[in-house]
């Protein structure tokens, strides 16, 4: 770490732990004009005033903003404070987080027209014990994202629950120094995503029945490019095989169901220590950008992805992927539980399995020129786990065990 990194983390830190002595608590409870009262007490709120909101269902017709800093928000339970956008009159996120040093915790948030929870340009946000639900299940029509920080630094999203966003459950997009820990995504296109963002740890989590299980990508277009240093490990990720309900045109449309854990066009990604079964595509999928792009700046391949000490249960039994009937027929039934197009350098797999090949030796290369194969990818010796874990100011770990 750098002296700047080292000096932006402890301002982090201070920031956070710096309750003012004129902190308020201020209480919103459900009820008429709840609408008109939890939205003044976010506005009016100072830094290190908590607002607390009690137990109940608020019914809500308007995304909620908070553009404060070091304020916390918090509900008494995931189940127990629940704020209903079922009757939403536009289509903005439930709730839109703008400000640094903000704890959101222990509450939830059902059937918002957009995104459910949203943070941009968010430093030090915490998201604990939360949960995010659509509760007509996978459909189009569903908001994008449940919990969705974008362009932040230092981000932890600890024990939440998400269920049917249709892009992803759990996004970190164009972020820095990140954990995604103790959750639970069910039903989602996309369980978790960690997208063009810098050092992310995804551990501990439960990804099961979405399209997708876990997903590392690096997209074209984006100001943040370059996606590295991702480690996912010691995950549950199961019977990932509910339809791709994503809007057409979306890049996780593309995601074929059954998927565990995809990685696409990354630098530096460690999967270890996972239990994978009963995803009909695959468990792993390693593959480099499939579409064209102008972008010149861009890497649209694979480097430096080891996968290693997972638990590879059943996998490949019906897969999605374009050809995967073919393949299925000429690998006598199921495909090989890990899949790797060819593109890319130094990939790396030394779990005990067999790893299918679609031998493209290009990006974007239409599927009539796969030469299918097996190949053996555990290289000449035990490869290490080099990536350090992610260390996160010492005020946001505090801030989960109050």
């Amino acid at each position: 770490m750098n002296k700047l990194n080292r000096i932006c983390l402890a301002a982090g830190a201070l920031l956070m732990a710096a309750t003012p002595a004129w902190a308020d608590t201020i209480t919103v409870a459900p009820g008429e004009g709840a609408q008109e009262r939890l939205q003044e007490a976010l506005i009016l709120a100072e830094p290190g005033d908590e607002i607390v909101l009690a137990a109940g269902r608020f019914a809500l017709t308007d995304g909620l903003s908070l553009d404060v800093d070091g304020v916390t928000l918090r509900g008494a339970g995931m189940d127990q404070t629940v704020l209903d956008f079922s009757n939403q009159l536009g289509a903005g996120e439930g709730l839109l987080v703008t400000s640094d040093n903000v704890v959101l915790r222990e509450f939830g948030m059902e059937n918002s027209k957009g995104d459910g929870i949203k943070s941009k340009g968010a430093d030090n946000i915490v998201y604990y014990k939360l949960r995010v639900e659509w509760t007509r299940g996978p459909h189009e029509e569903n908001g994008a994202y449940a919990i969705y920080p974008v362009e932040s630094e230092n981000v932890l999203v600890d024990s939440v629950t998400t269920i049917a966003a249709s892009d992803a459950g759990i996004y970190v997009g164009q972020s820095k120094n990140i954990i995604v820990r103790n959750s639970v995504a069910k039903y989602n296109v996309a369980g978790i995503e960690i997208e063009n963002s810098y050092g992310a740890d995804v551990y501990n989590n439960l990804a099961v029945n979405n399209t997708g299980g876990i997903l590392v990508f690096d997209l074209p277009d984006i100001p943040q490019q370059g996606g590295r240093d991702v480690r996912v490990f010691n995950n549950i990720v199961v019977d990932n095989n509910t339809r791709n309900f994503a809007p057409e045109g979306n890049i996780v449309a593309s995601v074929p169901s059954g998927m565990g854990v995809m990685v696409m066009s990354h630098f530096n990604v460690e999967v270890f220590g996972n239990v994978f079964a009963e995803n009909a595509t695959g468990n792993v999928l390693i593959t480099a950008y499939p579409n064209q792009t102008e972008d010149a700046d861009y890497n649209p391949l694979p480097v430096n992805i080891l996968v290693k000490d997972n638990v590879q249960g059943r996998a490949g039994y019906k897969p999605a992927m374009r050809g995967g009937e073919m393949l299925a027929a000429a690998f006598g039934g199921t495909i090989p539980p890990v899949t790797h197009d060819g593109n890319g350098s130094d990939i790396v797999v030394q779990d005990d399995v067999p790893v299918l090949s679609l031998g493209f030796t290009k990006p974007a290369q239409p599927f009539t020129e796969a030469k299918p194969s097996v190949v053996d990818l555990s290289g000449d010796a035990d490869k290490p786990l080099v990536l350090k874990p992610i260390v996160l100011p010492e005020a946001m770990e505090a801030a989960v065990k109050q």
